[in-house]
């Protein structure tokens, strides 16, 4: 007889999808709470680069625009870190906790959050780029085995799409502008294009990106994810008429493959997992004055709602009692 394990597996490599109530594997749950836990934060995460250039934006329009990716990529966050709360229910960890992990340096985000943001090119290369690579990421989650995360990135999926764009917006104004607009956005390409290399993580996967492809909580490697932003997005930089930092980038013609420099692995993953690049310790000093500044407004929300939930629970009884 299959073991509950084998069963599972045989489920979800089958086609099938696991629902929030239906039993799974520990393995399951824990790589599918560290994949949305970091999932979440780098969403919160994501919002400070950008959130650095709302007041500096050229018009009143492209601030507003910003401001409201800025809300739309915050509340991405509370959605998936309210998905890892009820994962985490059996350990006894909700939202609060899980926010104090990047604080205290249990949780990474993403390497592209670290850096640095210096031109307003920066925030549409942001948009442009990052949000890209994040819509390629998130669309082959779509399939993912758990229902509840595949359901609902599809609303992170079109919002996503929205803020790319925004970014090919501001790309586009500035690659159609003066030649010191041009060069500003040919410096923010050369920044952020081996960032995004290493955005979609090493060739060779760790051991818990594997088992995710064994459960099918991801469907694609992550050479496969790089190798279709690099399908997209290399004929549309080359489009604006900037260059792409990298003599080795080209594409075989028949096999389609693109070759490209390798980024810098080391330094990359030295960031994320230290929280040692040149903007980490300023973002996350944003977040924990955020998070600690506005406690007393999500207690005093809590505390609202369960009030008002009390007095609906004594309701329904004195209805009941009153039958």
């Amino acid at each position: 007889m299959q073991s509950r394990e084998e069963a599972f597996m045989a489920r979800v490599q089958s086609g099938e999808k696991v629902e929030v109530m239906d039993w799974m594997p520990d393995e399951y749950r824990n790589l599918l709470i560290k994949q949305i836990h970091m999932h979440g934060i780098s969403e919160v995460m994501g919002a400070y680069p950008e959130r650095e250039w709302v007041m500096k934006a050229p018009t009143i329009r492209r601030k507003l625009a910003l401001n409201a990716k800025i809300q739309d990529e915050i509340g991405h966050g509370q959605m998936l870190l309210r998905l890892a709360e009820d994962l985490s229910q059996p350990y006894g960890r909700g939202r609060e906790d899980l926010m104090d992990d990047v604080l205290d340096g249990r949780v990474k985000f993403h390497n592209v959050f670290h850096l640095e943001a210096p031109t307003w090119a920066d925030a549409g290369v942001i948009g442009f780029l990052v949000d890209g690579g994040a819509i390629i990421t998130q669309a082959m989650l779509l399939g993912s085995s758990y229902a509840p995360y595949g359901r609902m990135l599809k609303r992170i999926v079109a919002e996503e799409s929205f803020h790319m764009q925004h970014g090919e917006s501001v790309v586009l104004a500035l690659a159609a502008g003066t030649p010191a607009q041009k060069a500003m956005l040919q410096g923010a390409i050369d920044r952020w294009w081996p960032a995004m290399m290493f955005f979609f993580g090493p060739r060779e996967m760790g051991a818990s990106s594997r088992r995710m492809l064994d459960y099918r909580i991801r469907t694609m490697t992550n050479e496969e994810l790089r190798q279709k932003f690099i399908n997209r997005y290399a004929p549309r930089i080359q489009a604006l008429g900037v260059s792409i930092p990298d003599p080795a980038l080209k594409q075989d013609p028949a096999t389609g493959q693109w070759s490209y420099t390798d980024p810098d692995w080391d330094w990359f993953s030295y960031v994320v997992h230290h929280n040692a690049g040149p903007r980490s310790a300023d973002r996350l000093g944003l977040r924990r004055e955020a998070h600690d500044g506005l406690r007393w407004a999500r207690e005093a929300s809590l505390q609202a709602a369960r009030h008002f939930a009390k007095e609906a629970d004594h309701g329904i009884s004195a209805g009941y009692a009153g039958l």
